[in-house]
């Protein structure tokens, strides 16, 4: 039962890390919707978290436990979000060579809050209920 829950929250935090990196990407460009010739990126949230759920069947490095009565761990490797970084296309070329679009960010940066949130959520949801099952309450 707590293997299948770990995998659960691993993929859950994992999915925390790609949500808080792309809503950076997207607050980065709104800082940068004046300066010429920036480049607008973007994260493909759907590559990387398909990555993440390939990345789940692989065992990583087991930590040390200072007692035997403890639960084994898994500690999670970083996933390289590079990888899922590109520049977004330019809807409206603009004089200036900027491709920001603050309509396009302002709808990005809503949709990942969004998502940000329900994770967070089915998260709380999920230890929630493991306690409500612990204490019988």
């Amino acid at each position: 039962m707590v293997d299948k829950m770990e995998k659960v929250l691993a993929f859950q935090r994992a999915a925390l890390r790609v949500h808080n990196q792309r809503q950076q990407m997207i607050a980065s460009n709104i800082a940068n919707a004046d300066t010429p010739h920036y480049k607008a990126k973007d994260l493909d949230f759907r590559a990387a978290l398909g990555a993440v759920r390939e990345k789940r069947g692989v065992s990583a490095p087991e930590l040390k436990r200072t007692h035997p009565a403890h639960l084994a761990g898994t500690q999670e490797a970083a996933l390289p979000l590079d990888a899922f970084t590109g520049y977004r296309t330019e809807l409206q070329s603009s004089v200036d060579g900027n491709t920001v679009d603050m309509d396009q960010e302002r709808a990005a940066f809503a949709e990942t809050t969004l998502y940000y949130e329900a994770s967070l959520n089915f998260i709380n949801r999920l230890l929630r209920g493991m306690r409500t099952a612990i204490t019988g309450q």
